[in-house]
């Protein structure tokens, strides 16, 4: 039964927003799979995954821990959440460079998964990203554990989702997502979109 205490759509298009704006996971995946096949980067893909599966489950357990304090605290959370798009846009507007297969970590033979999931499960962003957005898109700002779990899985599946389809079409995903001239106007449409998202988060936080 779908809980109806839950915004499931505005959540999957704000965890959608982020995983599409291309990133490390996003080069390092193409990049693999051209260099080394889809065997490589599928398996590079379990491995992210899992790794950001772990990072949820902690990222709730610790937003529960957190939002039990207070609704001052829920209050900041929106704040916080509303600085964390900020961030994600700035960084996606300036194109800092994250993209960039030199500066993506390389591994080889069974070791992709392995890298995949130790990079993600000690992914701070993507930590912070689900503890101060997803209370947003819960009624009362304070999810249960049970809430938590599935949004966390939701985010993970979009992203596996995303990561799959880049491996499976690696050669043209590069040319669409690794092309400077395409890639700057991608990164600044979603960082507006962003900003839009952060300007939501902080009208909640002081309604």
């Amino acid at each position: 039964m779908i809980d109806p205490l839950v915004d499931w759509a505005g959540f999957a298009l704000a965890v959608l927003l982020v995983e599409v704006t291309p990133g490390p996971n996003m080069a390092w995946l193409v990049t693999l799979t051209l260099s080394e096949g889809r065997g490589a980067g599928l398996k590079a893909v379990a491995g992210v995954a899992l790794g950001l599966a772990v990072n949820a489950a902690l990222s709730v357990i610790a937003a529960s821990l957190i939002l039990a304090q207070g609704p001052a605290l829920t209050t900041a959370v929106s704040v916080l959440a509303a600085a964390m798009m900020v961030w994600l846009a700035l960084e996606a507007w300036r194109d800092a460079g994250e993209s960039s297969p030199t500066a993506t970590p390389r591994r080889s033979g069974e070791r992709h998964a392995l890298a995949g999931f130790a990079i993600n499960v000690l992914n701070p962003k993507s930590a912070l990203f689900l503890i101060t957005v997803m209370p947003q898109f819960v009624a009362d700002g304070r999810p249960t554990m049970e809430q938590g779990l599935v949004l966390g899985a939701v985010s993970v599946g979009i992203a596996t989702a995303i990561h799959g389809a880049l491996v499976l079409a690696a050669e043209h995903a590069r040319v669409a997502l690794m092309a400077e001239s395409r890639a700057r106007i991608v990164r600044r449409v979603l960082a507006l979109a962003m900003l839009g998202v952060a300007a939501w988060f902080l009208t909640k936080a002081f309604a």
